[in-house]
């Protein structure tokens, strides 16, 4: 997660001409008919998805309940918080990085206020996915520039990619793929295989280790 520096109306009681209506509803199919040709840069991932894809790992699904309530109260799409966790602890809850990251989603010390704990999973999820909503924003709704700024810093959105550091650009490209695959509907992901040689095993392993320690959501 990146530095400290970079770092939701009703209407009713309407009555709606005849032809609006008409007109409304023609402007609603023309915009669902276009909805499967969107990408995830168009714009900001909103709640589209019933539930989180069962390509993840088993240990970061042990967090669904979860994770589907986080994208309730955020606006993010279930499935991009998932490729978070994934990528960030493997749901582990009492990760912590070399450089002093900790939780769920691996945010740095200085997100938290004071009295907070940085492992309660409640607590984590609100200021990592506080964070990754601003990167949504900066990056207008671009997930890949999102996830770099979500690894990297915010700074690292305006930069092109060939400035981001390496561990960046790794981050991006499985990232990226992983959270694609989990989009269209995928049941397993060639990106999260390679993630998973390239180390995820061990930290899922420790993750596993640890959930016996957490009740798990209902």
């Amino acid at each position: 997660m990146g530095d400290a520096s970079t770092r939701g109306g009703c209407l009713t009681g309407l009555l709606i001409p005849p032809l609006l209506v008409v007109v409304v509803g023609v402007v609603m199919a023309l915009v669902a008919a276009g909805l499967s040709e969107v990408g995830s840069e168009a714009a900001v991932p909103s709640v589209v998805s019933q539930g989180v894809s069962p390509l993840f790992t088993p240990e970061v699904r042990f967090w669904s309940a979860y994770i589907l309530q986080w994208s309730k109260e955020t606006g993010i799409e279930p499935n991009l918080i998932a490729t978070v966790m994934q990528i960030e602890s493997c749901g582990d809850p009492f990760a912590r990085s070399r450089a002093g990251a900790m939780g769920l989603f691996q945010v740095m010390p200085y997100h938290f206020s004071s009295g907070e704990n940085p492992y309660e999973p409640g607590t984590n999820a609100r200021r990592g996915l506080a964070y990754l909503q601003r990167s949504l924003e900066r990056a207008g709704g671009d997930v890949r520039r999102a996830l770099a700024g979500y690894n990297g810093g915010l700074g690292v959105i305006s930069l092109p990619e060939a400035l981001w550091p390496a561990e960046t650009r790794r981050y991006v490209t499985w990232g990226t793929a992983i959270y694609e695959d989990a989009r269209r509907g995928a049941t397993e992901s060639a990106a999260l295989l390679e993630w998973l040689a390239r180390g995820g095993n061990a930290l899922c392993a420790q993750a596993r280790r640890r959930q016996g320690q957490v009740i798990p959501p209902r």
